[in-house]
């Protein structure tokens, strides 16, 4: 087998951590392509969602993944996510997408179908992907691995910054019970469950500012390319 020549980081945890936003800003700095596995997720939903699929029927599950195709389209202040060719970068945050990500992202079908689409996106690319089980099933062998978690009630007040500030009506308490039930859903899962890689860093950012998250990952990237 050919030795990898490309850099992988990989960036796991808990919903609302602020996984992405820190991936996206390590990315940037390192000029390496950023792959926000969450968004497959909830691309994947939306479109079942749209569609009406019966999560419990296998056949119309995979019927509908040979139907979905998902891109990501660098513009000037962010990256895009395409369903179908269709920009859903702001649709697939919605509540009603929320909640049900994890019982889409559960399915055995959809995790395999998208942990290949994930494999492929990290070949002969520098790559920053984030996510639940990137460290662990996606790239087992990635060279730098994080594990970020923050309080319940950190990622409840994030979350609700963000949808507020796109206009969605939600309260505090519907988001805590969305990300507990999310969290026991993602950890529970028989198939690739939310779980800190044995070689993961873990960064607790509930006291930490966006820029000081930045600093850490990028001081443990100098440290692994120095070969320390």
């Amino acid at each position: 087998m050919m030795e990898r020549v490309n850099f992988i980081i990989a960036i796991d945890g808990f919903s609302s951590c602020g996984k992405s936003t820190v991936a996206k800003a390590v990315a940037k700095k390192l000029q390496f392509v950023f792959i926000d596995s969450g968004a497959m997720y909830r691309a994947v939903t939306l479109y079942f969602l749209r569609h009406n699929i019966d999560l419990t029927d296998t056949a119309e599950i995979n019927a509908a993944l040979e139907q979905i195709h998902i891109d990501f389209i660098p513009r000037t202040d962010k990256v895009c996510i395409l369903l179908n060719g269709e920009d859903v970068s702001e649709e697939i945050r919605t509540m009603q997408v929320s909640e049900k990500v994890s019982e889409v992202s559960a399915l055995k079908e959809v995790r395999h179908a998208l942990v290949k689409q994930q494999q492929d996106l990290g070949k002969r690319r520098d790559i920053v992907m984030d996510g639940r089980d990137i460290g662990t099933t996606v790239f087992p062998d990635a060279d730098l691995k994080i594990f970020m978690t923050a309080s319940p009630d950190v990622r409840a007040r994030r979350r609700l910054t963000e949808l507020l500030a796109k206009g969605e009506s939600v309260s505090i308490e519907e988001i805590r019970q969305n990300l507990s039930h999310r969290d026991h859903l993602d950890s529970t899962r028989e198939e690739s469950p939310l779980r800190q890689a044995e070689d993961a860093i873990v960064i607790d950012n509930s006291d930490l500012t966006q820029d000081q998250q930045l600093e850490i990952v990028l001081s443990e990237y100098e440290k692994k390319k120095s070969g320390h």
